[in-house]
């Protein structure tokens, strides 16, 4: 790789850093090429991006990277180091522990999720159950609704009546 390919390539990763607010870093040495090729296609099939990256080049789009803080991240660049973006959180995360489930990698080295750095495979299971933007959404949206469909059901259920409502409401309290 020319110093001119390098240079392109560094400003690639921090386009690519500087946009996503979901980067994970993953260990995949020693897979076969039948293997990666399963993984990305079971990532392409989960919105997540992934490939292949060389250690001291996304070291150094990490550094140019201005407005995020990657912390203890750079210190898991060691060996084969693969990485995926994708814009829900616990996406990656889902892929790789399904993955395992017939293959011992990939290892998940870290984590950056909008602003939080986590470090280390033993983060896998937390990661995975961070619930997406959506799923919080629907549930605060559930909890919302809740109340109005009880003063809604027990308006329905009382006939309208004053008393009915009265009566209602002192059975709900």
């Amino acid at each position: 790789m020319t110093r001119e390919e390098k240079a392109k390539y560094i400003d690639d990763l921090v386009v690519e850093l500087s946009n996503s607010n979901v980067i994970y870093l993953a260990d995949t040495a020693e897979l076969t090429v039948d293997v990666i090729n399963n993984l990305r296609r079971r990532a392409f099939k989960a919105n997540v991006s992934l490939r292949v990256v060389k250690n001291t080049l996304l070291s150094k789009a990490m550094d140019k990277v201005e407005d995020k803080d990657f912390g203890d991240l750079k210190e898991t660049l060691a060996g084969a180091t693969s990485i995926m973006f994708s814009e829900v959180g616990n996406a990656p995360a889902r892929l790789i522990k399904e993955f395992r489930k017939k293959n011992d990698k990939p290892i998940l080295k870290g984590a950056w999720i909008d602003e939080g750095v986590y470090v280390g495979d033993d983060q896998l299971q937390m990661l995975a159950d961070i619930k997406s933007k959506e799923e919080l959404l629907g549930e605060l949206i559930g909890l919302l609704q809740s109340p109005a469909k009880n003063v809604v059901s027990g308006l329905k259920s009382a006939g309208g009546t004053i008393a009915g409502l009265l009566k209602t409401l002192e059975e709900r309290a």
